[in-house]
């Protein structure tokens, strides 16, 4: 019986397909590191507007926080796509809603990653700097933010691959992502076995780049300046 399924695979279908293949992953990435982007950008914002000492901008972005990370990413892609336009009033590309979807889903997990990392600091440090009457600014940009940072990069890592992964999900808004081109040529090759076993190594490549990434930029932070 095991010899009968290893002497049918045939791998042949991924050379075949390799062009396609490339160019879903090319896609997957493009997705996934646009969500990065705009989701650790937002994430930051999130994790400041949630540091405010005013209530009334305090509790409604922490509740938006709690909801998007409650809620699963397929659901939040299938509103953005098709509830969103009906609300505003315009369509939006299942590209457009996708970066959307995921960006938004990556704020909400980063904001936590940035918030914690924000706590750990030292509270002494700031107390001290606006004793010194130094600008709100210089406060986070000198002495809040380059320490948070060296401490937000592992978890931020972890995000990233965690991004890359779930950003799978998203192939049920008809994008040709590697998971939805995969699928595609499953359709009329009929190998599964050997498709998506090559996506998973792609997606194993990509996720080992990153840690190693994350791993090189973590050792240079931790250096003397």
């Amino acid at each position: 019986m095991a010899e009968t399924f290893w002497s049918s695979l045939d791998f042949g279908v991924v050379w075949r397909f390799r062009d396609a293949l490339l160019m879903g992953l090319g896609f997957t990435l493009f997705l996934a590191g646009s969500g990065l982007v705009g989701g650790t950008i937002l994430g930051a914002v999130f994790a400041v507007l949630q540091s405010s000492r005013l209530w009334i901008i305090r509790w409604p972005i922490r509740a938006l926080v709690e909801f998007l990370r409650a809620t699963p990413l397929l659901m939040q892609a299938i509103w953005v796509h098709f509830a969103l336009p009906l609300a505003l009033g315009f369509t939006l590309t299942p590209t457009v809603s996708a970066i959307l979807a995921l960006t938004f889903n990556v704020g909400a997990y980063t904001s936590e990653i940035f918030r914690a990392g924000i706590a750990a600091i030292d509270k002494g440090q700031v107390e001290a700097a606006r004793a010194l009457a130094l600008p709100t600014r210089l406060v986070w940009t000198k002495i809040i933010l380059p320490q948070a940072l060296r401490l937000i990069v592992p978890p931020l890592t972890s995000s990233a691959i965690s991004t890359v992964k779930a950003s799978t999900i998203l192939s049920i808004l008809a994008i040709n992502d590697l998971m939805r081109v995969a699928m595609r040529i499953n359709g009329f090759t009929y190998r599964p076995v050997e498709l998506y076993t090559a996506a998973a190594l792609l997606f194993f490549l990509v996720g080992f780049a990153i840690s190693r990434l994350g791993l090189f930029v973590e050792k240079r932070l931790e250096r003397p300046a």
